[in-house]
């Protein structure tokens, strides 16, 4: 299925009429890319990051900003996360346990998704995320407490844990919009990938120092540290130049506004095909959370300090994915399945590893695959998007790639207690291998008859 370029369909997204007869106004994002046939002669967006190169972004002050205050907020989240799924190990000795708890971040996002992407089409992005992100940083803040306390336990951060998921059913489509509206529409590309940069050398940074902490001094420094570093992305925030915002037109409010967005996602065969792929590689292979910990502790039998490695791995691998992601010049969506089924055998690869030393060099190649696809999804669904409606396709993908966690990770953590956690990576390296390999071969007439087009 090619990406829609039709004249109608730029019309739709940019400053014509929605849903029948709906105004639009996308004047500061109308600099579209450019369409270039793929290879199979598809049509394609050109992702080319235009003026500055793979840098191209960090020109723009606003993003500049926002790009810095994310790395330093971001490794604290990563702290926080290995804090979290080491206690509950320890507190449980259980994988079924920890699959569970670490659904649980995301069943509020599963079920109040759409809303949460209302919300974000009908409000100011930046001061919603200047709320959500305050919100986050007491929620750490009490769970540093209770550490620091002796008060918790599998009901404490199961609390937290929710309460963290229904702070980001808001935080996560605001946080995903307002990169456009930094940027414009031909760096969206760029913004999304050098986005991921930040966010992945704070992967790196974060396990890593919270691996060490946890091994010498225990989570309670993890917890705290990342409580501090929300001021970082609550600075940058306030400190962005409101004029500088390419502003997109609010939804006003109506009854039926969620149905009708799901209504466009489904009769929008350029957005349903790479939510079917995100879904399903989201259920099953992006559960590191999950495997990772188990791979340490029952494949490996190594320490904290061990896991904390695996993610930087990890976070190695998915900068350099990043940095390839800046220089993409074509999207499309078989471009799209290819990364999901390289993703996949890099996975299965990982799975077989016989020792660290071949664990940490595959996980860096899983870093960078995972980053690859995910930027390439998030890319298409923002460009494909209507402006007025980009929150709540942005709210589907937060839920189809990491809402869907509430049904795989507890599939994939029982996987891993009853057959060890090599089984447990590997039904997610077969999932994404599967669902790209069926976008890149299937032919034409079959993808027709499911309704997502063809590539």
């Amino acid at each position: 299925m090619a990406v829609t370029a039709t004249t109608g369909d730029r019309k739709s997204a940019g400053g014509g009429t929605l849903d029948g007869g709906q105004p639009t106004d996308d004047a500061p994002l109308a600099s579209v890319a450019p369409i270039t046939d793929g290879p199979d002669g598809a049509e394609s967006f050109d992702a080319a990051p235009g003026a500055g190169g793979m840098f191209a972004s960090l020109h723009i002050r606003n993003y500049r900003l926002y790009f810095f205050g994310q790395s330093t907020s971001v490794a604290g989240n990563w702290m926080q996360n290995v804090a979290i799924s080491w206690a509950v190990l320890q507190l449980s000795h259980s994988g079924v346990v920890l699959g569970a708890m670490t659904a649980a971040r995301f069943v509020p996002l599963l079920l109040l998704g759409p809303w949460g992407g209302l919300i974000t089409d009908r409000s100011d992005k930046r001061r919603m995320m200047i709320v959500t992100q305050t919100c986050l940083a007491v929620l750490s803040l009490v769970l540093a407490v209770l550490s620091l306390t002796g008060h918790v336990s599998l009901g404490a951060l199961i609390a937290i844990v929710v309460s963290l998921g229904i702070v980001n059913v808001f935080d996560g489509p605001a946080r995903q919009s307002l990169i456009s509206n930094m940027v414009g529409r031909d760096r969206i590309a760029n913004a999304i990938a050098l986005n991921s940069i930040a966010m992945n050398t704070s992967r790196i940074v974060g396990p890593a120092v919270g691996g060490l902490l946890i091994a010498t001094v225990g989570v309670t420094p993890c917890f705290f540290f990342n409580a501090i570093s929300f001021v970082a992305v609550i600075a940058s925030l306030v400190a962005m130049r409101t004029s500088e915002l390419m502003p997109s037109q609010r939804e006003v409010r109506s009854k039926g506004q969620i149905r009708a967005g799901l209504r466009y996602i489904a009769g929008t065969p350029a957005l349903m095909a790479p939510l079917v792929i995100v879904l399903v590689t989201g259920t099953f292979a992006w559960e590191f959370p999950v495997t990772l910990p188990l791979l340490t502790t029952q494949t490996f039998h190594a320490s904290a300090a061990v896991y904390g490695t695996i993610m930087a791995c990890l976070g190695l691998g998915s900068i350099a994915g990043a940095l390839a992601a800046a220089r993409r010049r074509r999207l499309s969506l078989r471009s799209l399945s290819l990364s999901a089924a390289i993703w996949g055998i890099l996975i299965a690869a990982a799975a077989a590893a016989p020792n660290l030393a071949v664990l940490y060099g595959v996980i860096v190649l899983v870093g960078s695959g995972a980053i690859t696809f995910n930027s390439a999804a998030k890319t298409l669904l923002q460009l494909e998007s209507a402006p007025q409606m980009r929150g709540r396709v942005m709210a589907i993908w937060s839920m189809s790639w990491q809402g869907s966690t509430v049904v795989g990770a507890p599939i994939v953590g029982a996987i891993g207690g009853s057959f060890g956690a090599r089984y447990a990576l590997l039904i997610g390296g077969v999932a994404a291998l599967a669902i790209g390999a069926f976008y890149v071969v299937a032919r034409r007439k079959a993808v027709d008859h499911l309704g997502f087009g063809s590539d």
